[in-house]
């Protein structure tokens, strides 16, 4: 019995040897490899999209390519959505994600985040003739979402049973059920309104109920210790030297939420 518990213990050591060894194996590989794989959405302007010449852009691609400079390797956009961002990632189809991912308990059960480094308040969106007070005010009313996202979980919690929620696959789609007048109302970040209301000045969309201030950070599986690391320390040097909040400025056109900043300390 002696032996065999020798055994076992023995086992055990070899068992938390190896785990630590893969923990440090996907940084090891970006660099071996000189590449980064990071899942991206390019439906969600301003946050990500493709410019006039095709190419990708937005505040969460230049952050990516800043991230993926500092690491000394090259970038490789994964194309993904709200709803498969974090199944690429745990596919291994990706190494981190960069696709405006919100901070989450419940996302915090499957994934490990880095420290904030970026951030933004959602609503729902409805035209500014609308009278909406309350959650209970969208009785019988259609709102436009996108699944998989922080939203999509909000608008469910907390509209009443009888709301239609409308979901679609990506931003880009949820914003032109808006756009088209498909849909009136809307759950979705500041930002993208602007673009909706560029788009169709009659929307005229303005908040009507807050959902969330959300932070949002690179997501990794939790078993990459070692990635995780040196990414928390990216995200502290960044934010220290301003390079973050210039790129968020730069597309969002309003300053990093102090609360990112507070809470990457």
């Amino acid at each position: 019995m002696r032996k065999m518990m020798k055994l076992l213990a023995a086992a055990a050591v070899v068992g938390l040897v190896a785990g630590h060894a893969l923990a440090e194996d996907t940084l090891a590989k970006i660099k071996e490899d000189g590449v980064i794989k990071i899942a991206i959405d390019l439906s969600v302007p301003p946050w990500s999209f493709k410019d006039d010449s095709l190419n990708p852009t937005g505040s969460e691609v230049e952050a990516a390519k800043l991230l993926a400079s500092d690491l000394g390797v090259k970038m490789e956009i994964v194309a993904t959505n709200g709803a498969n961002r974090i199944p690429y990632l745990m596919q291994k189809r990706a190494d981190v994600i960069m696709s405006a991912l919100s901070i989450t308990d419940e996302r915090k059960k499957t994934i490990a985040f880095s420290l904030p480094y970026s951030g933004n308040t959602t609503s729902v969106f409805a035209p500014k003739d609308m009278q909406i007070k309350s959650f209970a005010d969208l009785s019988g009313k259609r709102v436009a979402v996108t699944r998989g996202t922080t939203n999509d979980n909000d608008i469910t919690k907390n509209a009443p049973p009888d709301a239609e929620i409308v979901r679609f696959e990506d931003e880009a789609t949820t914003m032109t059920s808006v756009v088209s007048n498909q849909v009136q109302l809307v759950a979705i970040a500041q930002s993208l309104v602007d673009l909706i209301n560029k788009k169709n000045p009659t929307a005229n969309l303005e908040p009507k109920l807050e959902l969330r201030t959300a932070t949002m950070g690179v997501g990794m599986r939790k078993d990459d210790v070692e990635l995780k690391a040196w990414v928390d320390d990216w995200v502290k040097k960044n934010l220290t030297n301003g390079k973050l909040q210039e790129i968020y400025k730069r597309f969002q056109g309003t300053d990093l939420p102090q609360q990112v900043v507070a809470e990457a300390k």
